[in-house]
């Protein structure tokens, strides 16, 4: 790790012109897919799709908005990495307020809320093993008759915990050296499997009876407000989970500076013409980045609602503990025919799996970076930080492994995870307002129509927020 050069380190020997033309633009993407891998997961797989069971096509708008309204904070984050090469904690111990043990409040909260966040990755790495159970069913019968159990149910249980070992162990493999590269193209490659599987899901959903109807989408595209406490609760768990989440907005920015944006740029200096002109140009490639993951998630996100809405609605509840998996590929089964269950499973596995993979890569730095922020450790030396994020990747999977089966109950566990992102962006707005309004330099200030969009976005999370706060006091 020491061997490598230090993305993290910007010096006059960094700077790279950027590109002018679409095409070149294109060759320097690469967080975004990074992004989109982390976002298409549980969120989809099984917030999405269970929202669109409870709610059914009319409540399509939220997944929309959902995906939609939270990319201008995206940017925002993004433009001050590349123009101030700070990391995310860094820039976070330099917001105003308090900040007990020289630490600010907002690294503190995200500490705690991310406890929460363990919940929803341990349901992750719960349910892909599960598919690997009903995948391979004969691991069942093994650990039968290695074990001397004759309870099938108990052996099961037994047999995911030793398929969340195997896969906490290959996802630490891939992501404990820390290296950037193999984690955009392994993203790059799940990107378009789950593409792929998603879509001729849905394709192949219009040669049956539950086949969905352009009438159907359209009304789902006019903002409604759900009565129902339970679909509401499906509702703001969707909306905290689904789309680029408050976490995910905050990992970014270690991928743009490792994709080396902010090395490219050069070392801050805002009077000078040329720096501004490069400052500009990677900021532009940033934009192309956040809009094509955009683009990805929110497609994926809405044919993940459309298969729920059109096939689960009006079916009986999914169960909260395990199973889940289970229960839904049943039901896709016996309403499509044989060939959806081997498709939902290879799919959720997929999808899942790519959550794992990205968010330890990205929580790997979020923890090393806020553990610099403590000061134990210097998050810029590429030798302790490399050793922090090695160490991370074995211990992060191991706990979340001991979460899900402490509480065994993923359904659940996802939309705890849901609420936690939606407390996260409320961090991300103080932070965005900050860095628009105090941090950013003034030859970078944007136009009006995007003060106009980065104030909608602000203004819609903090009211879903707060109205998720004062729903159940008043109804």
């Amino acid at each position: 790790m020491s061997e490598q050069p230090n993305p993290y380190e910007i010096t006059e020997a960094t700077i790279e012109e950027p590109p002018t033309r679409f095409f070149q633009k294109l060759k320097y993407l690469g967080p975004g897919f990074i992004l989109s891998a982390s976002i298409v997961g549980s969120g989809e797989l099984i917030a999405t799709t269970a929202f669109g069971a409870q709610a059914g096509m009319t409540l399509l708008w939220v997944i929309l908005f959902s995906c939609l309204v939270k990319v201008t904070l995206q940017l925002e984050f993004g433009k001050h990495a590349i123009h101030s090469g700070e990391t995310t904690m860094e820039a976070f111990n330099k917001l105003p307020g308090w900040a007990p043990g020289r630490v600010n409040w907002s690294i503190w909260l995200w500490l705690a809320l991310m406890v929460l966040k363990f919940l929803q990755v341990g349901a992750i790495i719960g349910l892909v093993a599960e598919i690997a159970n009903i995948a391979f069913p004969g691991t069942i019968t093994l650990t039968q008759s290695i074990t001397g159990i004759e309870d099938a149910a108990f052996a099961a249980k037994i047999a995911e915990a030793g398929w969340c070992a195997l896969f906490a162990a290959i996802v630490s493999l891939l992501i404990f050296r820390g290296k950037y590269k193999v984690i955009e193209r392994l993203s790059l490659v799940l990107i378009g499997l789950f593409t792929l599987m998603t879509l001729g899901s849905l394709i192949m959903l219009q040669n049956t009876d539950f086949a969905v109807e352009g009438g159907n989408v359209i009304r789902g595209l006019i903002p409604n407000l759900p009565n129902d406490m339970k679909v509401l609760f499906y509702a703001i768990g969707a909306f905290g989970i689904t789309g680029v989440g408050g976490d995910e907005i905050m990992h970014y920015n270690y991928w743009l500076l490792e994709k080396g944006y902010a090395k490219k740029t050069g070392p801050s200096d805002k009077d000078n013409p040329d720096w501004q002109r490069r400052a500009k140009g990677w900021i532009s490639v940033m934009y192309l980045d956040a809009i094509a993951a955009m683009i990805v998630y929110t497609v994926m996100t809405a044919a993940f609602f459309i298969l729920g809405a059109a096939i689960l609605h009006g079916a009986e509840d999914l169960p909260s503990g395990g199973g889940l998996i289970e229960r839904l590929s049943v039901i896709y089964t016996e309403t499509l025919g044989p060939w959806a269950k081997t498709a939902f499973m290879t799919g959720a596995f997929v999808v899942l799996f790519s959550t794992l993979f990205s968010a330890l890569g990205a929580w790997t730095r979020g923890f090393a970076d806020c553990f610099g922020q403590l000061r134990l450790l210097d998050f810029r030396d590429n030798k302790q930080r490399g050793k922090a994020i090695a160490w991370l990747a074995w211990v992060i999977p191991v706990i979340w492994s001991i979460v899900y089966f402490a509480m065994g109950k993923p359904l659940f566990m996802v939309y705890i995870g849901g609420a936690s992102t939606t407390a996260m962006l409320l961090i991300v707005i103080v932070a965005a307002i900050h860095f628009r309004y105090r941090r950013l330099v003034a030859p970078l200030r944007p136009g009006k129509l995007y003060d106009v969009c980065f104030w909608t976005s602000a203004i819609a999370i903090l009211l879903v927020g707060i109205w998720a706060l004062v729903k159940p006091f008043v109804t």
